[in-house]
């Protein structure tokens, strides 16, 4: 069992394709996929595409980059969003200082939103973090003390002093293929170091595609090359990287059905 925990399906160089591209993932081994919303207009085909396909599953939230266009954004869109049989997580939502495409106190308060709509759903929040390290804990901190709620971080490039304050939270790590690149050592280490009951595995395709096949249009089949390269820098076998990860997510996305 493999499954990439964070993919956008409803992408450009994905959606013309969806047959042939959900056709290359079963053939790697991908037996599910999670198809994250990243603003409001595209919850509806995100959505959809998971109710067209029984191993796809959906996410609605607002990314930081879209905070700006989003300002009435507020938990009760979003927990009734989140009614959808086939929506297992909110987000992907976060902080992001490193283009700053949104003003930083709506990104935190979109932030605080979507936290609010996990609490009351119970179903994880998707955690999109560039160059924010400091205001993401503090606001899980914080937040996590007004009361639990489960979540990912995603497509983790931090350092290791966020993912130890982030798996105190009872966070689960998600590792994309950016670990491959021959410039992300200091990742290759957190993630060799990662405890083996807290890690997910992705692709964030389109984008991100890994080693051997960085430069391509990323697909949820190229999730495969990454566990293979975790599971090598971790010493263990291929198969059990990937039965540990795909039962990860399982435990965190509880809604999902597979």
């Amino acid at each position: 069992m493999l499954i990439d925990s964070h993919c956008h399906l409803n992408y450009p160089g994905l959606v013309e394709d969806e047959a042939a591209v959900l056709a290359r993932a079963a053939d790697a081994g991908v037996t599910a996929m999670i198809s994250i919303a990243t603003r409001e207009s595209e919850w509806a085909a995100v959505i959809a595409g998971a109710e067209r396909n029984a191993h796809v599953f959906a996410t609605v939230g607002i990314h930081p980059h879209e905070a700006d266009l989003h300002p009435d954004m507020d938990t009760v869109r979003l927990v009734e969003a989140a009614q959808h049989p086939k929506v297992v997580g909110i987000g992907e939502t976060g902080l992001d200082y490193y283009y700053d495409k949104s003003d930083r106190e709506r990104q935190r308060r979109s932030f605080r939103s979507h936290i609010a709509a996990s609490r009351q759903t119970g179903l994880p929040l998707i955690v999109h973090t560039r160059d924010a390290e400091a205001d993401t804990a503090a606001i899980l901190t914080g937040e996590m003390g007004q009361g639990v709620f489960p979540l990912v971080i995603h497509c983790f490039t931090a350092s290791r002093a966020l993912a130890e304050t982030c798996l105190a939270l009872g966070a689960y790590i998600s590792i994309s293929g950016i670990v491959t690149f021959r410039n992300a050592k200091d990742l290759a280490a957190t993630a060799a170091w990662l405890p083996a009951d807290r890690l997910l595995v992705e692709t964030d395709a389109p984008f991100l595609a890994p080693v051997p096949v960085r430069g391509r249009t990323c697909e949820p089949a190229h999730v495969a090359h990454t566990a293979r390269f975790l599971a090598g820098i971790r010493g263990v076998s291929e198969g059990e990287l990937m039965e540990t990860t795909a039962r990860n997510t399982l435990a965190l996305f509880g809604k999902m059905a597979i």
